[in-house]
C-alpha cells in the first residue's frame, strides 16, 4: 500500500513539475507585434471576405461601386486588418475609376469628389505603408495629380 502511495505521489510531482517547467519555457516565445495581437480572428475573416468580394467586383467585373463600398467596410470596420494596404488601394483606384466614368456603374458623387477620395485613399496607402507591394502604382497613379496629398491638405 506504502508503495502505492508513493508511486502515485512521485507521478503526481513528475506531471506537476514537468507542466510548470513547460509553462515556465513559454515565455521565451517572442512577442507579436501588437497589430497581430489587436487583430480578432473572425473579423479578419470578415474582411477577408469583404477583400475577396471587392477584388472580385474590381477585377472581373468592373464594378467600382460595389468594390468600393466592401473596401470601405474593411476600412471603417477593421483598421487593423492585415491586408489593409490592398482595401486603400482598392478604393482609391475605384474612387479613380468612377472619376473618369470607367466601369459598368455610374458614379455617386461628381467626378471631382471622386477624384479627391482617390487621393485621400492612395496618399493614405503611400504614406502609412511604405512596404506595401500596392505603393510604387499608388504613387504613379498620383503622379498626374500632383503627386502624394499630405495628411492636412484639402481640410479647413
Amino acid at each position: 500500500m506504502k508503495k502505492l502511495a508513493l508511486t502515485i505521489c512521485g507521478l503526481v510531482l513528475l506531471v506537476c513539475g514537468t507542466s510548470a517547467s513547460a509553462r515556465a519555457q513559454t515565455g521565451a516565445v517572442r512577442e507579436p507585434d501588437q497589430a497581430t495581437s489587436l487583430r480578432d480572428p473572425l473579423l479578419e475573416a470578415d474582411s477577408m471576405k469583404n477583400l475577396e468580394a471587392a477584388r472580385l467586383y474590381f477585377k472581373l467585373r468592373k464594378a467600382y461601386r460595389a468594390s468600393l463600398a466592401r473596401s470601405e467596410e474593411i476600412i471603417a470596420g477593421n483598421p487593423n486588418f492585415s491586408r489593409i494596404d490592398e482595401a486603400l488601394f482598392m478604393a482609391g483606384m475605384s474612387h479613380l475609376y468612377l472619376s473618369q466614368k470607367k466601369g459598368k456603374q455610374p458614379p455617386t458623387l461628381d467626378a471631382e469628389k471622386h477624384l479627391e477620395e482617390a487621393k485621400r485613399y492612395l496618399s493614405q496607402l503611400v504614406g502609412e505603408y511604405p512596404e506595401s507591394e500596392f505603393r510604387k502604382k499608388a504613387e504613379e497613379e498620383l503622379k498626374p495629380f500632383g503627386g502624394v496629398k499630405s495628411a492636412g491638405e484639402g481640410k479647413q
